[in-house]
């Protein structure tokens, strides 16, 4: 059982930044891989950015030059950093880890981008 636990969300006028965390019960670098998804209102769930063990990261069309996925393994926590936001990028932000064929997911933490 890996347990996630996501912080750093808030209320960002557009064109800021913000850095989000994700502290995992386990050691990451046991982890497959780890990654960010988020899901705004009315809208599937859908892939920001992932990290494989082997540090291989991923990212989604629309957030490609303005996030980056970063882990520190010897905190056990995953990140996210957002510049540039958007109010598109408006979404509950939820953490990931795959481990032995079983997916763990995060509470979430709320972003929102608005004047």
């Amino acid at each position: 059982q890996v347990q996630l636990v996501e912080s750093g969300g808030g209320l960002v006028q557009p064109g800021g930044s913000l850095r989000l965390s994700c502290a995992a019960s386990e050691n990451i670098f046991s982890l497959n891989a780890m990654g960010w998804y988020r899901q705004a209102p009315g809208k599937q769930r859908e892939l920001v950015a992932d990290i494989t063990r082997r540090g291989i990261t991923n990212y989604a069309d629309s957030v490609k030059g303005r996030f980056t996925i970063s882990r520190d393994i010897a905190r056990n926590t995953l990140y996210l950093q957002m510049k540039s936001l958007k109010p598109e990028d408006t979404a509950v932000y939820y953490c990931k880890a795959e481990l032995n064929l079983r997916d763990y997911w995060g509470q979430g933490t709320q972003v929102t981008v608005s004047s």
